[in-house]
Protein backbone atom coordinates (compact mmCIF):
# COMPACT_ATOMS: atom_id res chain seq x y z
CA UNK A 1 0.00 0.00 0.00
CA UNK A 2 1.17 3.51 -1.03
CA UNK A 3 2.25 5.57 1.49
CA UNK A 4 -0.53 8.54 2.82
CA UNK A 5 -0.33 12.10 4.66
CA UNK A 6 -3.14 13.45 6.14
CA UNK A 7 -5.05 16.47 4.79
CA UNK A 8 -4.45 18.64 7.63
CA UNK A 9 -0.19 18.44 6.90
CA UNK A 10 -0.31 19.49 3.53
CA UNK A 11 -0.21 23.54 4.94
CA UNK A 12 3.18 22.83 5.53
CA UNK A 13 3.95 21.40 2.18
CA UNK A 14 4.29 24.08 0.33
CA UNK A 15 6.82 25.93 3.34
CA UNK A 16 8.86 22.58 2.25
CA UNK A 17 9.08 23.61 -0.90
CA UNK A 18 10.25 27.12 -0.63
CA UNK A 19 12.40 26.04 2.03
CA UNK A 20 13.96 23.84 -0.71
CA UNK A 21 14.62 26.80 -2.91
CA UNK A 22 15.78 29.26 -0.09
CA UNK A 23 19.46 30.37 0.08
CA UNK A 24 19.76 29.53 3.68
CA UNK A 25 21.70 26.08 3.75
CA UNK A 26 20.42 25.20 6.77
CA UNK A 27 17.02 25.28 5.90
CA UNK A 28 17.67 23.44 2.76
CA UNK A 29 19.18 20.89 4.80
CA UNK A 30 15.84 20.49 7.14
CA UNK A 31 13.65 20.76 4.10
CA UNK A 32 15.54 17.99 2.42
CA UNK A 33 15.42 15.56 5.53
CA UNK A 34 11.32 16.39 5.14
CA UNK A 35 11.30 15.11 1.73
CA UNK A 36 9.26 12.10 2.32
CA UNK A 37 6.89 14.53 3.79
CA UNK A 38 6.51 16.50 0.16
CA UNK A 39 6.91 12.86 -1.20
CA UNK A 40 3.62 11.69 0.41
CA UNK A 41 1.84 14.50 -0.33
CA UNK A 42 2.61 14.69 -3.90
CA UNK A 43 1.62 10.95 -4.14
CA UNK A 44 3.98 8.56 -5.55
CA UNK A 45 3.03 9.65 -9.41
CA UNK A 46 3.70 13.36 -8.61
CA UNK A 47 6.82 11.95 -7.08
CA UNK A 48 7.95 10.45 -9.73
CA UNK A 49 7.70 13.30 -12.93
CA UNK A 50 8.18 16.05 -10.50
CA UNK A 51 9.75 16.24 -7.19
CA UNK A 52 12.35 14.00 -8.81
CA UNK A 53 12.81 15.96 -11.56
CA UNK A 54 13.08 19.09 -9.75
CA UNK A 55 15.68 17.63 -7.40
CA UNK A 56 17.23 17.07 -10.56
CA UNK A 57 17.56 20.67 -11.82
CA UNK A 58 18.83 21.79 -7.80
CA UNK A 59 21.98 19.50 -8.34
CA UNK A 60 24.06 22.50 -7.98
CA UNK A 61 24.04 22.80 -4.62
CA UNK A 62 26.38 23.10 -1.38
CA UNK A 63 28.43 19.85 -0.59
CA UNK A 64 26.77 19.35 2.08
CA UNK A 65 23.26 19.55 1.00
CA UNK A 66 24.21 17.23 -1.89
CA UNK A 67 25.60 14.91 0.70
CA UNK A 68 22.53 14.71 2.50
CA UNK A 69 20.43 14.34 -0.77
CA UNK A 70 21.78 11.08 -2.16
CA UNK A 71 21.17 9.76 1.53
CA UNK A 72 17.65 10.50 1.16
CA UNK A 73 17.18 9.25 -1.97
CA UNK A 74 18.65 6.04 -1.06
CA UNK A 75 15.07 5.36 0.84
CA UNK A 76 12.73 6.86 -1.74
CA UNK A 77 12.04 3.36 -3.24
CA UNK A 78 8.32 3.39 -1.47
CA UNK A 79 7.73 6.93 -2.30
CA UNK A 80 8.10 6.56 -6.21
CA UNK A 81 5.61 3.55 -6.12
CA UNK A 82 7.77 0.85 -4.78
CA UNK A 83 10.24 -1.25 -6.48
CA UNK A 84 8.40 -1.53 -10.06
CA UNK A 85 9.88 2.31 -10.05
CA UNK A 86 12.85 2.49 -8.43
CA UNK A 87 14.97 3.45 -11.83
CA UNK A 88 13.60 7.02 -11.56
CA UNK A 89 16.18 7.35 -8.70
CA UNK A 90 19.07 6.21 -10.63
CA UNK A 91 19.29 9.59 -12.78
CA UNK A 92 20.34 12.26 -10.10
CA UNK A 93 22.09 9.15 -8.03
CA UNK A 94 24.16 8.69 -10.81
CA UNK A 95 25.17 12.47 -11.66
CA UNK A 96 26.01 12.55 -7.52
CA UNK A 97 28.07 9.27 -8.44
CA UNK A 98 30.28 11.46 -10.30
CA UNK A 99 30.67 14.96 -8.30
CA UNK A 100 34.11 15.78 -7.03
CA UNK A 101 33.17 15.60 -3.07
CA UNK A 102 33.88 12.30 -1.33
CA UNK A 103 31.47 12.78 0.91
CA UNK A 104 28.39 13.24 -1.34
CA UNK A 105 29.89 10.22 -4.65
CA UNK A 106 30.14 7.82 -0.53
CA UNK A 107 26.50 8.65 -0.19
CA UNK A 108 25.13 7.92 -3.79
CA UNK A 109 26.89 4.76 -3.86
CA UNK A 110 25.52 3.25 -0.92
CA UNK A 111 21.99 4.60 -2.20
CA UNK A 112 22.34 3.20 -5.28
CA UNK A 113 23.30 -0.61 -3.77
CA UNK A 114 20.03 0.21 -1.33
CA UNK A 115 17.96 1.00 -5.18
CA UNK A 116 19.74 -2.13 -6.66
CA UNK A 117 18.74 -4.39 -3.99
CA UNK A 118 14.97 -3.43 -4.59
CA UNK A 119 15.34 -3.84 -8.01
CA UNK A 120 14.32 -7.32 -10.12
CA UNK A 121 16.90 -8.51 -12.13
CA UNK A 122 14.60 -7.43 -15.61
CA UNK A 123 15.04 -4.05 -13.72
CA UNK A 124 18.88 -4.31 -13.36
CA UNK A 125 19.54 -5.57 -16.30
CA UNK A 126 17.57 -2.93 -18.38
CA UNK A 127 18.59 0.31 -16.03
CA UNK A 128 21.38 -0.51 -13.77
CA UNK A 129 23.49 -2.36 -16.55
CA UNK A 130 23.65 0.73 -18.62
CA UNK A 131 24.35 2.78 -15.54
CA UNK A 132 27.29 0.57 -14.70
CA UNK A 133 28.57 0.85 -18.53
CA UNK A 134 28.49 4.71 -18.61
CA UNK A 135 30.34 5.46 -15.14
CA UNK A 136 32.82 3.14 -16.22
CA UNK A 137 33.49 4.63 -19.62
CA UNK A 138 33.42 7.65 -18.08
CA UNK A 139 36.17 10.11 -18.56
CA UNK A 140 36.14 11.74 -14.75
CA UNK A 141 38.46 9.07 -12.21
CA UNK A 142 35.62 10.20 -9.68
CA UNK A 143 32.76 8.08 -11.90
CA UNK A 144 35.02 5.03 -11.89
CA UNK A 145 36.08 5.88 -8.46
CA UNK A 146 32.24 4.96 -7.37
CA UNK A 147 31.28 2.37 -9.93
CA UNK A 148 33.90 -0.12 -8.39
CA UNK A 149 31.76 -0.61 -5.18
CA UNK A 150 28.09 -1.32 -7.51
CA UNK A 151 29.49 -4.54 -8.96
CA UNK A 152 29.26 -7.18 -5.63
CA UNK A 153 25.82 -6.28 -5.45
CA UNK A 154 24.86 -5.86 -9.31
CA UNK A 155 26.65 -9.12 -10.29
CA UNK A 156 24.32 -11.24 -7.53
CA UNK A 157 21.13 -10.01 -9.80
CA UNK A 158 22.13 -10.66 -13.24
CA UNK A 159 22.24 -13.40 -16.23
CA UNK A 160 25.51 -15.10 -16.95
CA UNK A 161 25.75 -12.82 -19.62
CA UNK A 162 25.54 -10.06 -18.22
CA UNK A 163 28.28 -10.94 -15.30
CA UNK A 164 30.82 -11.41 -18.05
CA UNK A 165 30.16 -8.17 -19.23
CA UNK A 166 30.71 -6.73 -15.38
CA UNK A 167 33.76 -9.21 -15.66
CA UNK A 168 35.51 -7.19 -18.59
CA UNK A 169 33.96 -3.76 -17.03
CA UNK A 170 36.24 -4.53 -13.94
CA UNK A 171 38.71 -5.31 -15.98
CA UNK A 172 39.16 -1.93 -17.53
CA UNK A 173 39.09 -0.16 -13.68
CA UNK A 174 41.79 -2.55 -12.68
CA UNK A 175 43.77 -1.74 -15.68
CA UNK A 176 43.20 1.77 -15.35
CA UNK A 177 45.84 4.55 -16.20
CA UNK A 178 44.88 6.20 -12.99
CA UNK A 179 45.66 5.11 -9.32
CA UNK A 180 42.45 6.27 -7.70
CA UNK A 181 40.93 4.28 -9.89
CA UNK A 182 43.07 1.46 -9.49
CA UNK A 183 42.93 2.38 -5.55
CA UNK A 184 39.25 1.93 -5.82
CA UNK A 185 39.24 -1.22 -8.21
CA UNK A 186 41.86 -3.14 -5.85
CA UNK A 187 39.37 -2.25 -2.44
CA UNK A 188 36.07 -3.21 -3.92
CA UNK A 189 37.43 -6.30 -5.42
CA UNK A 190 37.64 -8.21 -2.69
CA UNK A 191 33.94 -7.90 -2.18
CA UNK A 192 33.40 -9.41 -5.72
CA UNK A 193 35.63 -12.72 -5.62
CA UNK A 194 33.08 -14.23 -3.29
CA UNK A 195 30.62 -13.99 -5.64
CA UNK A 196 32.99 -15.49 -8.93
CA UNK A 197 32.91 -18.89 -9.94
CA UNK A 198 36.29 -20.58 -8.96
CA UNK A 199 37.54 -21.40 -12.43
CA UNK A 200 36.64 -18.24 -13.18
CA UNK A 201 39.00 -16.34 -10.46
CA UNK A 202 41.79 -18.51 -11.84
CA UNK A 203 41.49 -17.28 -15.19
CA UNK A 204 40.36 -13.93 -14.88
CA UNK A 205 40.93 -12.76 -11.09
CA UNK A 206 44.15 -14.25 -10.36
CA UNK A 207 46.04 -12.01 -13.27
CA UNK A 208 44.05 -9.14 -12.29
CA UNK A 209 46.00 -9.61 -8.53
CA UNK A 210 49.16 -9.94 -9.93
CA UNK A 211 48.86 -7.03 -12.16
CA UNK A 212 48.01 -5.02 -8.89
CA UNK A 213 50.45 -6.39 -6.97
CA UNK A 214 53.08 -5.07 -9.20
CA UNK A 215 51.90 -1.86 -9.19
CA UNK A 216 54.20 1.38 -9.33
CA UNK A 217 52.09 2.50 -6.17
CA UNK A 218 52.37 1.37 -2.84
CA UNK A 219 48.74 2.31 -2.01
CA UNK A 220 47.59 0.22 -4.68
CA UNK A 221 49.94 -2.92 -3.59
CA UNK A 222 48.84 -2.84 -0.02
CA UNK A 223 45.34 -2.95 -0.75
CA UNK A 224 46.69 -6.78 -2.46
CA UNK A 225 46.94 -8.28 0.51
CA UNK A 226 43.07 -8.49 1.45
CA UNK A 227 42.78 -9.68 -2.45
CA UNK A 228 45.11 -12.64 -1.55
CA UNK A 229 43.28 -13.74 1.11
CA UNK A 230 39.69 -13.79 -0.32
CA UNK A 231 41.22 -15.36 -3.39
CA UNK A 232 42.81 -18.00 -1.12
CA UNK A 233 39.98 -18.56 0.61
CA UNK A 234 37.41 -18.90 -2.51
CA UNK A 235 40.28 -21.17 -4.14
CA UNK A 236 41.55 -23.33 -1.04
CA UNK A 237 44.45 -23.19 0.06
CA UNK A 238 46.77 -25.50 -2.22
CA UNK A 239 45.84 -23.59 -5.47
CA UNK A 240 46.06 -20.38 -3.90
CA UNK A 241 49.83 -21.34 -3.09
CA UNK A 242 50.37 -22.91 -6.58
CA UNK A 243 49.22 -19.24 -7.89
CA UNK A 244 50.21 -16.76 -5.57
CA UNK A 245 52.74 -17.93 -3.42
CA UNK A 246 55.52 -16.70 -5.03
CA UNK A 247 53.94 -13.20 -5.65
CA UNK A 248 53.26 -13.42 -1.71
CA UNK A 249 56.99 -13.82 -0.91
CA UNK A 250 57.41 -10.66 -2.86
CA UNK A 251 55.09 -8.74 -0.82
CA UNK A 252 56.53 -9.77 1.94
CA UNK A 253 59.62 -8.17 1.24
CA UNK A 254 58.07 -4.65 -0.68
CA UNK A 255 60.58 -2.35 -0.53
CA UNK A 256 57.77 0.25 1.07
CA UNK A 257 57.42 0.10 4.88
CA UNK A 258 53.26 0.75 3.80
CA UNK A 259 53.44 -3.06 1.96
CA UNK A 260 54.71 -4.87 4.58
CA UNK A 261 52.49 -2.88 7.48
CA UNK A 262 49.79 -4.38 5.49
CA UNK A 263 51.21 -7.58 5.46
CA UNK A 264 52.32 -7.95 9.19
CA UNK A 265 48.78 -6.20 10.21
CA UNK A 266 47.09 -9.22 8.00
CA UNK A 267 50.10 -12.09 9.03
CA UNK A 268 47.78 -14.42 11.05
CA UNK A 269 44.99 -13.98 8.76
CA UNK A 270 47.63 -14.90 5.58
CA UNK A 271 49.03 -17.67 7.34
CA UNK A 272 45.71 -19.11 8.51
CA UNK A 273 44.29 -18.95 4.77
CA UNK A 274 47.38 -20.36 2.26
CA UNK A 275 48.97 -22.92 4.75
CA UNK A 276 45.12 -23.85 5.91
CA UNK A 277 47.71 -25.39 8.53
CA UNK A 278 50.24 -26.99 6.62
CA UNK A 279 53.30 -27.27 8.75
CA UNK A 280 55.75 -27.10 5.90
CA UNK A 281 54.58 -24.48 4.22
CA UNK A 282 53.62 -22.12 7.95
CA UNK A 283 58.05 -23.30 8.78
CA UNK A 284 59.69 -22.44 5.28
CA UNK A 285 57.33 -19.88 3.82
CA UNK A 286 55.81 -18.12 7.18
CA UNK A 287 57.77 -18.30 9.74
CA UNK A 288 60.95 -16.76 7.96
CA UNK A 289 58.43 -14.04 6.95
CA UNK A 290 57.55 -13.14 10.58
CA UNK A 291 60.92 -13.48 11.55
CA UNK A 292 62.20 -10.97 9.50
CA UNK A 293 59.14 -8.82 9.84
CA UNK A 294 60.49 -8.93 13.62
CA UNK A 295 63.26 -7.00 12.62
CA UNK A 296 61.81 -4.64 10.60
CA UNK A 297 63.61 -1.47 9.64
CA UNK A 298 60.06 0.51 10.01
CA UNK A 299 58.71 1.02 13.93
CA UNK A 300 55.30 0.82 12.43
CA UNK A 301 55.94 -2.49 11.33
CA UNK A 302 57.50 -3.96 14.19
CA UNK A 303 54.29 -2.81 16.07
CA UNK A 304 51.97 -4.56 14.03
CA UNK A 305 53.45 -7.64 13.89
CA UNK A 306 54.08 -7.78 17.68
CA UNK A 307 50.26 -7.68 18.10
CA UNK A 308 50.43 -10.98 15.62
CA UNK A 309 52.84 -13.00 17.71
CA UNK A 310 50.07 -15.07 19.72
CA UNK A 311 48.07 -15.44 16.90
CA UNK A 312 50.64 -17.03 15.03
CA UNK A 313 52.34 -18.73 17.03
CA UNK A 314 49.28 -21.07 17.71
CA UNK A 315 49.90 -22.18 14.14
CA UNK A 316 53.26 -23.81 14.91
CA UNK A 317 54.62 -25.93 17.38
CA UNK A 318 56.38 -24.93 20.56
CA UNK A 319 59.52 -25.62 19.48
CA UNK A 320 59.48 -23.73 16.36
CA UNK A 321 58.43 -20.58 18.55
CA UNK A 322 61.15 -21.20 21.06
CA UNK A 323 64.14 -21.97 18.49
CA UNK A 324 63.02 -19.30 15.43
CA UNK A 325 60.46 -16.58 16.86
CA UNK A 326 61.56 -16.03 20.52
CA UNK A 327 64.96 -14.27 19.42
CA UNK A 328 62.91 -11.71 17.53
CA UNK A 329 60.87 -11.54 20.40
CA UNK A 330 63.39 -10.84 22.94
CA UNK A 331 65.17 -7.95 20.96
CA UNK A 332 61.01 -6.17 20.81
CA UNK A 333 61.07 -6.43 24.84
CA UNK A 334 64.85 -3.61 24.36
CA UNK A 335 62.93 -2.05 21.08
CA UNK A 336 63.87 1.82 21.16
CA UNK A 337 60.23 2.47 20.49
CA UNK A 338 58.04 2.46 23.29
CA UNK A 339 54.83 2.22 21.08
CA UNK A 340 56.86 -1.27 20.07
CA UNK A 341 56.78 -2.57 23.38
CA UNK A 342 53.63 -1.32 24.06
CA UNK A 343 52.48 -3.50 21.41
CA UNK A 344 54.03 -6.40 22.47
CA UNK A 345 53.02 -6.27 26.67
CA UNK A 346 49.78 -5.94 24.58
CA UNK A 347 50.30 -9.88 23.27
CA UNK A 348 52.94 -11.12 24.94
CA UNK A 349 50.90 -12.86 27.87
CA UNK A 350 49.30 -14.76 24.81
CA UNK A 351 52.50 -16.93 24.31
CA UNK A 352 52.35 -18.41 27.88
CA UNK A 353 49.40 -21.23 27.22
CA UNK A 354 51.22 -22.22 23.90
CA UNK A 355 54.63 -22.27 25.51
CA UNK A 356 53.47 -24.29 28.51
CA UNK A 357 54.98 -23.60 32.26
CA UNK A 358 58.35 -25.01 32.03
CA UNK A 359 59.02 -22.92 28.62
CA UNK A 360 56.68 -19.62 29.98
CA UNK A 361 59.22 -19.80 32.90
CA UNK A 362 62.34 -20.25 31.86
CA UNK A 363 61.91 -17.88 28.42
CA UNK A 364 59.04 -15.76 28.47
CA UNK A 365 58.87 -15.11 32.33
CA UNK A 366 62.34 -13.06 31.87
CA UNK A 367 60.87 -10.64 29.26
CA UNK A 368 57.82 -10.01 31.26
CA UNK A 369 59.55 -8.82 34.36
CA UNK A 370 61.76 -6.80 32.39
CA UNK A 371 58.52 -5.11 31.29
CA UNK A 372 56.78 -4.61 33.97
CA UNK A 373 60.20 -2.54 34.80
CA UNK A 374 60.10 -0.06 31.35
CA UNK A 375 60.14 3.25 32.00
CA UNK A 376 56.91 3.81 29.76
CA UNK A 377 54.23 3.74 32.00
CA UNK A 378 52.15 2.31 28.90
CA UNK A 379 54.40 -0.89 28.67
CA UNK A 380 54.14 -2.05 32.29
CA UNK A 381 49.66 -1.37 32.19
CA UNK A 382 49.41 -3.44 29.13
CA UNK A 383 51.54 -6.04 30.90
CA UNK A 384 49.62 -6.23 34.29
CA UNK A 385 46.43 -5.80 32.73
CA UNK A 386 46.89 -9.10 30.84
CA UNK A 387 48.48 -11.04 34.13
CA UNK A 388 45.56 -13.34 33.91
CA UNK A 389 46.84 -15.71 31.18
CA UNK A 390 50.15 -16.02 32.41
CA UNK A 391 49.19 -16.50 36.08
CA UNK A 392 47.22 -19.34 34.72
CA UNK A 393 50.18 -21.09 34.00
CA UNK A 394 52.94 -20.53 36.32
CA UNK A 395 50.90 -18.96 39.79
CA UNK A 396 51.09 -15.82 40.66
CA UNK A 397 54.00 -16.55 43.40
CA UNK A 398 56.73 -16.77 40.61
CA UNK A 399 54.76 -13.02 39.48
CA UNK A 400 54.60 -11.49 42.95
CA UNK A 401 58.22 -10.54 43.65
CA UNK A 402 58.47 -8.39 40.74
CA UNK A 403 55.05 -7.56 40.24
CA UNK A 404 54.73 -5.46 43.29
CA UNK A 405 57.10 -3.15 42.93
CA UNK A 406 56.25 -2.18 39.03
CA UNK A 407 52.40 -1.73 40.94
CA UNK A 408 53.56 0.54 42.85
CA UNK A 409 55.86 2.80 40.70
CA UNK A 410 52.72 3.08 38.68
CA UNK A 411 50.32 4.04 41.96
CA UNK A 412 52.55 7.00 42.44
CA UNK A 413 53.35 7.77 38.71
CA UNK A 414 53.39 11.79 38.27
CA UNK A 415 50.72 11.48 35.47
CA UNK A 416 47.30 11.32 36.78
CA UNK A 417 45.95 9.04 34.03
CA UNK A 418 48.66 6.85 34.93
CA UNK A 419 47.26 6.32 38.61
CA UNK A 420 43.70 6.14 37.28
CA UNK A 421 44.65 3.33 34.84
CA UNK A 422 46.60 1.34 37.70
CA UNK A 423 43.62 2.01 39.79
CA UNK A 424 40.94 0.37 37.05
CA UNK A 425 42.74 -2.58 37.22
CA UNK A 426 43.38 -3.47 41.04
CA UNK A 427 39.92 -5.30 40.91
CA UNK A 428 40.95 -7.60 38.30
CA UNK A 429 44.98 -8.25 40.05
CA UNK A 430 42.60 -8.45 43.53
CA UNK A 431 41.04 -11.75 41.97
CA UNK A 432 44.33 -12.86 40.60
CA UNK A 433 46.21 -12.19 43.77
CA UNK A 434 44.27 -13.23 46.22
CA UNK A 435 43.04 -11.27 49.44
CA UNK A 436 46.14 -11.93 51.33
CA UNK A 437 48.36 -10.40 48.64
CA UNK A 438 46.07 -7.58 48.74
CA UNK A 439 45.71 -6.74 52.30
CA UNK A 440 49.30 -6.91 53.27
CA UNK A 441 50.72 -5.50 49.70
CA UNK A 442 48.36 -3.01 48.14
CA UNK A 443 45.74 -2.21 51.19
CA UNK A 444 47.11 0.68 52.32
CA UNK A 445 48.60 2.02 48.63
CA UNK A 446 44.99 1.75 47.53
CA UNK A 447 42.99 3.67 50.54
CA UNK A 448 45.77 6.07 49.91
CA UNK A 449 44.63 6.85 46.75
CA UNK A 450 41.40 7.89 48.65
CA UNK A 451 43.58 11.32 49.64
CA UNK A 452 44.92 11.77 45.89
CA UNK A 453 45.04 15.03 45.58
CA UNK A 454 43.32 14.65 41.73
CA UNK A 455 39.52 14.56 42.53
CA UNK A 456 39.27 11.56 39.40
CA UNK A 457 41.89 9.59 41.24
CA UNK A 458 39.25 9.54 44.29
CA UNK A 459 36.01 9.18 42.81
CA UNK A 460 38.02 6.23 40.83
CA UNK A 461 39.00 4.75 43.85
CA UNK A 462 35.90 4.97 45.60
CA UNK A 463 33.53 3.16 43.19
CA UNK A 464 36.38 0.50 43.04
CA UNK A 465 35.52 -0.63 46.45
CA UNK A 466 32.06 -2.41 44.93
CA UNK A 467 34.20 -4.41 42.86
CA UNK A 468 36.82 -5.30 45.34
CA UNK A 469 33.75 -6.49 47.88
CA UNK A 470 32.53 -8.49 45.11
CA UNK A 471 35.62 -10.25 44.35
CA UNK A 472 36.39 -10.73 48.92
CA UNK A 473 33.19 -10.84 50.01
CA UNK A 474 30.76 -8.58 52.72
CA UNK A 475 32.96 -9.74 55.60
CA UNK A 476 36.08 -8.45 54.03
CA UNK A 477 34.78 -5.16 53.34
CA UNK A 478 33.47 -4.78 56.50
CA UNK A 479 36.65 -5.77 58.81
CA UNK A 480 39.00 -4.45 56.17
CA UNK A 481 37.93 -1.27 54.58
CA UNK A 482 35.54 0.26 56.75
CA UNK A 483 37.94 1.16 59.54
CA UNK A 484 39.41 2.94 57.06
CA UNK A 485 37.09 4.52 55.20
CA UNK A 486 35.65 5.87 58.75
CA UNK A 487 38.90 6.89 59.55
CA UNK A 488 39.74 9.08 56.16
CA UNK A 489 36.35 10.68 57.53
CA UNK A 490 38.15 12.36 60.12
CA UNK A 491 41.06 13.77 57.82
CA UNK A 492 41.54 17.26 58.35
CA UNK A 493 41.22 18.40 54.77
CA UNK A 494 37.67 18.09 53.91
CA UNK A 495 37.85 17.20 50.57
CA UNK A 496 39.42 13.48 51.92
CA UNK A 497 36.33 13.68 54.41
CA UNK A 498 33.92 13.73 51.24
CA UNK A 499 35.75 11.20 49.58
CA UNK A 500 35.37 8.92 52.56
CA UNK A 501 31.25 9.54 52.12
CA UNK A 502 31.24 8.86 48.56
CA UNK A 503 33.26 5.24 49.62
CA UNK A 504 30.85 4.89 52.36
CA UNK A 505 27.96 5.20 49.74
CA UNK A 506 29.32 2.89 47.24
CA UNK A 507 29.70 0.45 49.38
CA UNK A 508 26.29 0.66 50.04
CA UNK A 509 25.36 -1.12 47.18
CA UNK A 510 27.11 -3.97 47.66
CA UNK A 511 26.75 -4.46 51.21
CA UNK A 512 23.55 -6.13 53.64
CA UNK A 513 21.26 -4.49 55.48
CA UNK A 514 23.31 -5.14 58.65
CA UNK A 515 26.57 -3.52 57.59
CA UNK A 516 24.66 -0.02 56.03
CA UNK A 517 22.71 -0.52 59.50
CA UNK A 518 25.74 -0.94 61.59
CA UNK A 519 28.57 0.94 60.14
CA UNK A 520 27.93 3.10 57.76
CA UNK A 521 24.39 4.94 58.87
CA UNK A 522 26.40 5.74 61.82
CA UNK A 523 29.34 6.95 60.60
CA UNK A 524 27.06 9.31 57.87
CA UNK A 525 25.42 10.18 61.08
CA UNK A 526 28.59 11.27 62.68
CA UNK A 527 29.09 13.72 59.85
CA UNK A 528 26.01 15.34 60.21
CA UNK A 529 27.62 18.10 62.22
CA UNK A 530 30.18 18.75 59.92
CA UNK A 531 31.49 22.43 60.13
CA UNK A 532 31.58 22.27 56.03
CA UNK A 533 28.46 23.32 54.33
CA UNK A 534 29.51 20.55 51.40
CA UNK A 535 29.99 17.58 53.65
CA UNK A 536 26.57 18.31 55.38
CA UNK A 537 25.03 18.38 51.43
CA UNK A 538 26.71 15.42 50.96
CA UNK A 539 25.63 13.23 53.77
CA UNK A 540 21.88 14.60 53.03
CA UNK A 541 22.22 13.13 49.29
CA UNK A 542 24.03 9.92 50.47
CA UNK A 543 21.32 9.03 53.00
CA UNK A 544 18.85 9.28 49.96
CA UNK A 545 20.75 6.47 48.58
CA UNK A 546 21.56 4.31 51.67
CA UNK A 547 18.00 4.21 52.59
CA UNK A 548 16.58 3.02 49.21
CA UNK A 549 19.61 0.60 49.15
CA UNK A 550 18.63 -0.66 52.48
CA UNK A 551 14.75 -0.87 51.03
CA UNK A 552 15.68 -2.59 47.99
CA UNK A 553 18.26 -5.30 49.67
CA UNK A 554 15.66 -5.83 52.51
CA UNK A 555 14.62 -9.34 51.24
CA UNK A 556 13.39 -11.10 54.44
CA UNK A 557 10.91 -9.64 56.92
CA UNK A 558 13.63 -9.15 60.22
CA UNK A 559 16.03 -7.38 57.29
CA UNK A 560 12.81 -5.29 56.16
CA UNK A 561 11.62 -4.44 60.06
CA UNK A 562 15.83 -3.55 60.46
CA UNK A 563 15.88 -1.43 57.34
CA UNK A 564 12.49 0.61 58.22
CA UNK A 565 14.03 1.41 62.13
CA UNK A 566 17.16 2.34 60.98
CA UNK A 567 15.57 4.49 58.25
CA UNK A 568 12.79 6.35 60.84
CA UNK A 569 14.91 6.42 63.92
CA UNK A 570 18.33 7.89 62.51
CA UNK A 571 18.18 8.89 59.03
CA UNK A 572 14.51 11.07 59.18
CA UNK A 573 15.66 12.84 62.24
CA UNK A 574 19.44 13.63 60.99
CA UNK A 575 17.39 14.76 57.62
CA UNK A 576 14.76 16.98 59.55
CA UNK A 577 17.67 18.76 61.45
CA UNK A 578 19.84 19.56 58.05
CA UNK A 579 16.32 20.54 56.68
CA UNK A 580 16.53 23.48 59.70
CA UNK A 581 20.30 24.31 58.28
CA UNK A 582 22.02 27.94 57.85
CA UNK A 583 22.89 26.43 54.36
CA UNK A 584 20.44 26.90 51.62
CA UNK A 585 22.29 23.80 49.61
CA UNK A 586 21.68 21.84 52.70
CA UNK A 587 18.47 22.44 52.95
CA UNK A 588 17.38 21.57 49.54
CA UNK A 589 19.51 18.14 49.49
CA UNK A 590 17.91 17.57 53.06
CA UNK A 591 14.16 18.41 51.56
CA UNK A 592 14.91 16.83 48.01
CA UNK A 593 16.07 13.70 50.30
CA UNK A 594 13.09 13.42 53.25
CA UNK A 595 10.31 13.22 49.86
CA UNK A 596 12.54 10.77 47.96
CA UNK A 597 12.56 8.44 50.96
CA UNK A 598 9.04 9.07 52.10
Amino acid sequence: MEPSIAAEELYPIAVLIDELKHEDVTLRLNAIRRLSTIALALGSERTRTELIPFLEDSLDDEDEVLTVLAEELGKFVPYVGGSEYANVLLIPLETFAGVEEPFVREKAVESLDKVCVEMSREQVEEHFMPLIKRLTSAEWFTNKVSVTALFPTVYEKVSDESKASLRQLYSQLVYDDAPMVRRAAATHLTLLIPHIERELIVSEIVPWFMFLAQDDQDSVRLLTIDILIAIAESLGAERAREQLFDQLKKLFADKSWRVRYMVADRFEALAVAVSAGDEVVLKEGFVPAMVKLLKDSEAEVRTVIAKQVPGFCQLVDAETVIQEIMPGIEELVDDQSQHVRAALATKISGLAPILGKEDTIKYLLPMFLQMLKDEFPEVRLNIICKLEQVNKVIGIDLLSQSLLPAITQLAQDKQWRVRLAIIEYIPLLASQLGVEFFDTQLRDLYMAWLRDSVYSIREAASENLRNLTKVFGVEWAQSTIMPKVIEAGENPNYLYRMTSIAAATTLAGEVTVDVIKNSIVPFLDGMVGDPIPNIRFTVARSYESVSLLARAKAAAEEERSAAESMISDIILPSLEKLKTDEDVDVRFYADKSLKAIG
